[in-house]
């Protein structure tokens, strides 16, 4: 447990620093921009590596305790949610209509995401990981529509193209199908199939 709550710290503590724009400033003046990038990226894998290793410990080794059993049709629901939370992640970049109808589909991909795995799965370990990324993509949301108001944060502009959307929708279905048919396994030692 205590694995997966450091490797949550690390990287929702990584991915908070941009809602407060001026640490987010003084941090970049101080390191320079690109030692910024990197150091977000090492911190955020970093606690990816903590949050995945820590919640296989807690939910497979130490046995999690369950709070709820999700009905089997809910864990059909989730493998359908997870097709457009791939979808959505797909289109971050690029320039489809997908991400221009989403404006931030990360953060969409994220929610949905967290919400199918809410739905699939009751275990301790699964509310406290699903959960809090679900509060943090929503609070990260919130700080976004304010920092846009604020002008502090401008989205590109882009002319959203058919290309762009079939690169996002054929991309995200082929990580899904990856995903489903061995990742999910090798990364987390169960098979989302197999319920």
């Amino acid at each position: 447990m205590l694995v997966m709550l450091i490797g949550l710290v690390v990287f929702l503590g990584a991915h908070t620093v941009p809602m407060a724009p001026a640490l987010r400033g003084n941090l970049q003046a101080r390191l320079g921009a690109n030692a910024y990038r990197i150091a977000f990226t090492v911190v955020s894998i970093l606690g990816i590596v903590l949050i995945a290793r820590g919640f296989v410990i807690w939910k497979y080794a130490e046995g999690s305790p369950i709070l709820y059993v999700p009905p089997t049709g809910l864990r059909h629901v989730a493998l359908l949610l997870m097709v457009f939370s791939f979808i959505s992640l797909a289109a971050m970049h690029g320039t489809s209509h997908i991400r221009k109808a989403l404006k931030h589909p990360m953060l969409v991909g994220v929610k949905i995401w967290a919400l199918a795995h809410l739905l699939a799965n009751g275990a301790l370990a699964d509310v406290v990981l699903f959960g809090a990324l679900l509060a943090w993509a929503v609070a990260d949301r919130i700080s976004v529509k304010r920092r846009e108001r604020a002008g502090l944060l401008v989205r590109p502009d882009f002319t959203p193209t058919l290309k762009g959307d079939l690169i996002a929708v054929g991309g995200g279905l082929i990580v899904y199908v990856l995903f489903v048919w061995k990742v999910h396994l090798w990364l987390i030692g169960v098979s989302p199939l197999a319920m």
